[in-house]
């Protein structure tokens, strides 16, 4: 036996229906919060030798275990 439900109901009805939270007032937060940070750093993405001088910003020791880490994990071998 075969049974088909359509059920025609908005997002906002179906999170209420199954209990879910209305997220909608955090996600709207987190855009604008996210758009505020794009809108700021235009300029920085936008020119590449501002962003290689920001990414150059990053200390020699990180980079340095960041590349240990990128070996270690194309090689498979792992620090016990």
């Amino acid at each position: 036996m075969k049974l088909t439900l359509d059920i025609d109901c908005t997002p906002g009805e179906a999170r209420q229906f199954l209990g879910l939270p209305d997220v909608e007032a955090l996600n709207d937060m987190i855009v604008e919060e996210m758009t505020k940070r794009a809108q700021a750093e235009m300029d920085t993405l936008a020119d590449p030798q501002k962003f290689m001088a920001r990414m150059a910003g990053v200390s020699a020791v990180s980079m340095e275990t960041m590349q240990t880490m990128m070996m270690a994990a194309m090689s498979g071998k792992h620090n016990e």
